[in-house]
């Protein structure tokens, strides 16, 4: 058995660790900034800092949604069927935005000559109506090549339901040219409408040879067996994953999302926001009964974040999420008309804030909060990195003077930016997910996330913020906490009153058999899978389909009453109603095989208290607080001196290593028995609550 386990989740700005002692059940945690040049560096770097050499590492990664969203694939080809070559620029024939005539549609990750089709067809009951033209297969791979290109997609009309000459072809092209990468779309994406599939299949072959070559070199340098968190929160080993790196491209934000869902479990919390701000993006996303909220489609790389349609359409199981550009380094500068834009630029890791003294002028959200008193330079990541609060002032200013603000106004309008455009994209979310706002708290965590989710509660009319231990390096104990799983699917289009029960038998279990070899390879014993099986359905007429979660044992029996059933109340759920008699159809089944997590139970070790007073209490520091209209004497605590049940009033700030916990003057905040801050905002009069904190200050 391998006692100690870490999760590792590389960001845009830092690398976060997390190391669990399985003997003694405690996590023990670090974080440092990224090596861009080479993320692995500061991943090795970090884990040989900790007290133990780690047996397995457990790994999230934004490699592959940077490479869509930067278009620093490899050059990819892509071969379909004769009449078929321009179904990635058609797309699905609508306008994501009906009124702007300017309306700009993102480019296929393939260009037009990089295109080629060959004379084949499937048809739609999965029967052969042209046969595969070989030779044709042969001389589009050899322009391809002689092109450059270092990956192809095969993806053929109707080879969702039966993928025979996508697999010829593929085999024609490995034995022909082995150097280049091919995968199928059949492989990636077996599902119904050509424009999902066809992207996703291109999308995995843009990104397969940097995400395989990163994968396998990581694993090589660590020396240890790598498993690798997958978009649907879950983990799975780096060799499945090098085939199929897709499926990595919400890799580093399920992982927080995976966090927030265990948290919920141990603490029967039902619904939440989690809310997560890094240093480079904030991602929110919705859990219900402890269980995040999962889809199987998302689009990378919008154009417009906002605006679905804009971006690259995929067909995988994801946990359904929506990430921004504002994190602690996003850039704050004025916009075309002189009014203050805060990100979607960042300073990253390199050259980061202008605060880290390297070599970053511009000012961002972090300075903005060194300047209004959230951090402290001395104390940042627990000492180890100091704060030039000179350097963050200089940029700050150099902006204010652009838009004619003093320091603290220009530091506080940053900040208000960024926070107002955190809570529309929680809106947006909330009201795509059909939702009432109203029955979530939030829970806070990435390293930014507890300083400004005071503010986004607030915006948002939450009554409670959740801040749990390690919040700063939520995503990467999220990785340690997350099952092995896998989920596959297939399309067959068929009426539920006359399916063809042995068809779907025997998809149910070659997608079994799939996934099943897959937790094999990562070592896991049979008898410690459990299978949860759903189809798409619809009603007959429909465009689009509900995911219905599926009692084996009415499977079993070919009980298409209880399917019937299981899909009435799952769209009444969705929709407030049902159509009653209207026919229904199943359009895809999926499996999901699931294994316990590496770790069911976590704790912190216990920190030495001070032997002389054992305060918590650390100094006072002057914050900003814009309902108190301006820098107060707030009293600092470190949290890891705060014993259940304390409870303290706001304003205050709360620090740990990874991050700061922002009480705001309209909250307090009580450690519950798990060790997480519950802070309370207040429904008493702001401008009571102002005098009071004012005289309080005065008094001082």
């Amino acid at each position: 058995m391998i006692r100690f386990l870490a999760g590792a989740d590389v960001g845009g700005t830092f690398t976060d660790l997390a190391l669990y002692d399985a003997q003694a059940r405690t996590l023990t945690l670090n974080k440092l900034l990224t090596t861009p040049d080479d993320p692995a560096r500061a991943i090795i770097k970090g884990l040989n800092a900790m007290e133990a050499r780690a047996g397995q590492v457990v790994h999230g990664t934004t490699l592959v949604t940077n490479a869509l969203i930067e278009r620093r694939g490899a050059p990819v080809g892509l071969i379909t069927t004769e009449g078929y070559r321009d179904v990635l620029e058609i797309g699905n024939e609508l306008r994501y935005d009906t009124f702007d005539l300017a309306l700009e549609r993102p480019a296929p990750l393939v260009p037009r000559p990089l295109r080629k089709t060959v004379k084949e067809r499937i048809g739609a009951r999965g029967e052969v109506v042209l046969p595969l033209d070989e030779e044709g297969v042969r001389a589009a791979a050899r322009e391809l090549a002689e092109a450059g290109v270092r990956s192809l997609a095969i993806a053929f009309f109707n080879s969702y339901r039966n993928p025979a000459h996508e697999l010829a072809a593929k085999a024609i092209i490995e034995v022909m040219i082995p150097s280049i990468a091919v995968c199928t779309s059949a492989e990636i994406a077996p599902e119904i409408r050509e424009y999902e599939r066809f992207s996703t299949a291109v999308a995995n072959a843009y990104v397969a040879p940097i995400a395989q070559s990163y994968l396998v070199e990581l694993e090589r340098r660590l020396g240890v067996p790598l498993f690798v968190m997958l978009s649907d929160g879950g983990i799975t080993t780096a060799r499945n994953a090098s085939e199929q790196p897709i499926a990595l491209v919400e890799s580093g934000p399920a992982a927080g999302a995976m966090g927030a869902a265990f948290l919920c479990r141990q603490a029967e919390w039902r619904d939440v926001i989690a809310f997560d701000m890094g240093g480079t993006t904030a991602k929110i996303s919705l859990i219900h009964e402890g269980r995040p909220h999962r889809s199987h489609e998302l689009e990378a790389a919008r154009l417009q974040r906002f605006k679905k349609g804009s971006g690259l359409p995929l067909r995988l199981p994801v946990i359904e999420l929506i990430e921004i550009g504002a994190g602690g380094g996003s850039i704050a500068a004025p916009d075309p008309l002189g009014l203050l834009r805060v990100g979607p630029r960042s300073a990253g890791a390199v050259p980061g804030p202008a605060c880290y003294a390297q070599g970053g002028e511009e000012p961002t959200v972090t300075d903005a909060d060194l300047i209004r008193g959230y951090l402290s330079p001395e104390r940042f990541l627990g000492g180890r990195m100091r704060l030039d609060l000179e350097r963050a002032r200089a940029a700050v200013s150099r902006l204010g003077e652009k838009l004619g603000l003093g320091l603290a106004e220009t530091a506080a309008g940053i900040a208000s930016v960024v926070d107002n455009n955190m809570a529309t994209a929680a809106r947006v979310h909330i009201a795509e997910a059909g939702t009432d706002p109203n029955r979530y708290r939030m829970v806070a965590f990435g390293g930014a996330g507890p300083a400004h989710a005071y503010s986004i509660a607030r915006l948002l009319n939450l009554d409670e913020v959740i801040f749990p231990l390690g919040a700063g390096v939520a995503s990467a104990i999220g990785m340690l906490v997350a099952p092995r799983s896998v989920e596959y699917a297939r399309s067959l289009i068929a009426a539920l009153d006359t399916l063809d029960w042995t068809l779907v038998e025997e998809i149910v279990a070659s997608l079994d058999a799939r996934a099943r070899a897959v937790l094999r390879d990562g070592g896991i014993a049979d008898g410690d899978i459990t299978r949860e099986l759903s189809a798409d359905m619809r009603y007959a007429g429909q465009g689009f389909e509900v995911n219905v979660p599926l009692d084996e044992k009415a499977l079993q029996r070919h009980d298409a009453v209880a399917l019937q059933h299981a899909f009435d109340a799952r769209y009444e759920e969705r929709f407030g109603r049902n159509l009653g008699a209207v026919p229904i159809e199943v359009v895809s089944w999926r499996v999901r095989l699931v294994a316990p997590a590496s770790v069911s139970e976590i704790r912190f070790p216990e920190h030495s208290r001070d032997a002389t007073s054992g305060e918590a209490f650390i100094e006072h520091r002057s914050a900003f607080f814009t309902e108190l209209h301006g820098f107060v004497e707030t009293p600092v605590y470190a949290r890891d001196r705060l014993e259940p049940g304390r409870k303290i009033a706001g304003p205050a700030l709360i620090e740990e290593a990874e991050s700061t916990c922002v009480v705001g003057p309209m909250a307090h905040v009580e450690v519950d028995a798990f060790g997480n801050l519950i802070m309370r905002l207040e429904t008493a009069s702001l401008n009571t609550k102002a005098k009071t904190a004012l005289e309080e200050n005065q008094k001082r």
